[in-house]
C-alpha cells in the first residue's frame, strides 16, 4: 500500500501545484523556463503513474474488504464510466456545450469516474485509488473555476455538431475501454 501511497503523493502532488503553490510555479517556470518546467512536470508525473501502477497491483495481492457493493451498483458504474469518458472527450473536442458550460470537463469526468468507481468497489486498494482521485479532482474543479471567474475567463459556446461529436467519440471510446481494455490493462473485465 506505500507504494500506491507514494504515487498517488507525486502524481496529484504535481497535478496539485497550481491549486496550491502556483506562485512558486510561476518563479519555477520563469526559473527553469517553460520546456523545462513541463520535462520535470512530466518526468514526476510519469514515475508518480508508474508508481500507482505497481503499487495498485501489490496492494491487490492483499485485499482488505471494507464493505460489499450490492451487484447493480456495479452496473450502475459502467455509466457513470461512459459519461466519464464522454466529459474527457470534451476537455479536447472544440465547439461543444459540456466544454462550455463546465469548464473543466476532464476534472468533472475523473470525478465521476472516481465516484462510480467507489460505488462499485470496496477493497481499501480501490478506495485509497478512487478516494484519492476524486477528492483532488473537487478540490482542482474548485480552484480552476475560481481561477477562471478571477480572470474572466469564458468559453466559447458549443454547437449540436460538437455534442454529438463528443457523446459518438466517448462512446466508442469507453466502449473500446470498457469491452476489452479495461480487462487486458487492469485484469478485471468489466462487461463480463
Amino acid at each position: 500500500m506505500a507504494v500506491l501511497i507514494l504515487g498517488l503523493v507525486l502524481f496529484l502532488g504535481v497535478h496539485s501545484i497550481r491549486i496550491f503553490a502556483n506562485d512558486w510555479r510561476n518563479r519555477q517556470i520563469a526559473r527553469l523556463g517553460e520546456k523545462g518546467w513541463k520535462g520535470l512536470y512530466t518526468l514526476v508525473s510519469i514515475a508518480g503513474f508508474a508508481l500507482i501502477i505497481w503499487g495498485f497491483g501489490m496492494a491487490r495481492q492483499q485485499p482488505v474488504l471494507l464493505y460489499m457493493p450490492p451487484m447493480w451498483l456495479r452496473h450502475l458504474n459502467a455509466l457513470f464510466t461512459l459519461v466519464a469518458f464522454i466529459l474527457v472527450v470534451a476537455a479536447y473536442a472544440p465547439g461543444n456545450h459540456f466544454k462550455a458550460r463546465l469548464g473543466h470537463p476532464m476534472l468533472a469526468g475523473v470525478k465521476t469516474w472516481a465516484f462510480g468507481h467507489l460505488l462499485a468497489t470496496g477493497m481499501l486498494h480501490d478506495v485509497v485509488l478512487f478516494g484519492a482521485f476524486l477528492l483532488w479532482a473537487v478540490v482542482d474543479f474548485i480552484s480552476a473555476r475560481r481561477r477562471d471567474r478571477a480572470a474572466g475567463v469564458t468559453y466559447p459556446a458549443g454547437t449540436m455538431k460538437g455534442d454529438v461529436i463528443v457523446v459518438v467519440a466517448g462512446v466508442v471510446v469507453w466502449a473500446v475501454f470498457a469491452f476489452w481494455l479495461h480487462g487486458w490493462l487492469i485484469g478485471v473485465k468489466p462487461m463480463g
